[in-house]
């Protein structure tokens, strides 16, 4: 009888034992606990870091459109100014072999024309464009100070018409170089200034040369003539 009583306190002593958690199994509830606040935790960041990269595709999306824009604004004031700079090279021979009907040993000046009309049509950027565009409009300055000197040639209803032509060729220039200037400088500051510098760079934006000419040195109005 009391072997029997041994052995029952034995059987419940044991299944006490196993029925209490052990130190080493605590650490694993824990962890079991734990793990689901972790992976939410993981997960929240991972959306962070695609929103942040969304963002920044987004925003460099945003500039590098916007850089070609004002590229390609760049270029069509450009056009429109090479457009008004090739006719008025194309009037000025006429020019010179109207006034030649009336002052041929004036060949010095004629040769000076024809010289900067030369490198007029040479320029390949807008800087030498520009160098030559003055260079140009002071040498028709001097054709025209010729022309002053004979009433007859000033008279004439084709002189009148073509000046008339001339000055509208100019004025036109002179539009079209104060919309591409302004283009320019628009553009020129969108790649130096951040953040869309940090995208110029790489995409290949370069700063573009702005068409300046000094407007004192310009000539007046050209004028043509036909032969």
């Amino acid at each position: 009888m009391q072997g029997e009583q041994i052995a029952t306190k034995a059987i419940r002593f044991r299944g006490w034992q196993e029925s209490r958690p052990s130190a080493a199994t605590e650490p694993d509830r824990l962890l079991r606990e734990a793990a689901p606040a972790c992976e939410t935790e993981r997960m929240l960041w991972i959306l962070i870091a695609i929103g942040v990269v969304a963002f920044v595709l987004v925003l460099a999306v945003y500039f590098f459109n916007r850089l070609v824009r004002l590229r390609n604004e760049v270029d069509t004031g450009w056009a429109n100014i090479d457009v008004q700079l090739k006719r008025r090279n194309d009037l000025i021979p006429n020019l010179i072999e109207t006034v030649k009907g009336y002052a041929a040993h004036e060949r010095g000046v004629f040769e000076e024309v024809t010289k900067a009309r030369a490198a007029m049509a040479q320029a390949s950027t807008p800087g030498e464009a520009g160098m030559a565009d003055s260079l140009l409009g002071q040498a028709l300055g001097r054709l025209f100070a010729v022309a002053e000197a004979y009433p007859d040639l000033k008279a004439s209803q084709n002189f009148l018409q073509l000046q008339s032509d001339l000055t509208d060729t100019e004025d036109k220039i002179a539009a079209a170089r104060r919309y591409y200037n302004a283009t320019v400088l628009a553009y020129n500051t969108a790649t130096q200034t951040f953040p869309s510098l940090l995208l110029a760079g790489a995409a290949g934006f370069r700063a573009r040369e702005f068409f300046a000419a000094d407007q004192d040195d310009r000539a007046p109005v050209a004028v043509a003539f036909p032969s």
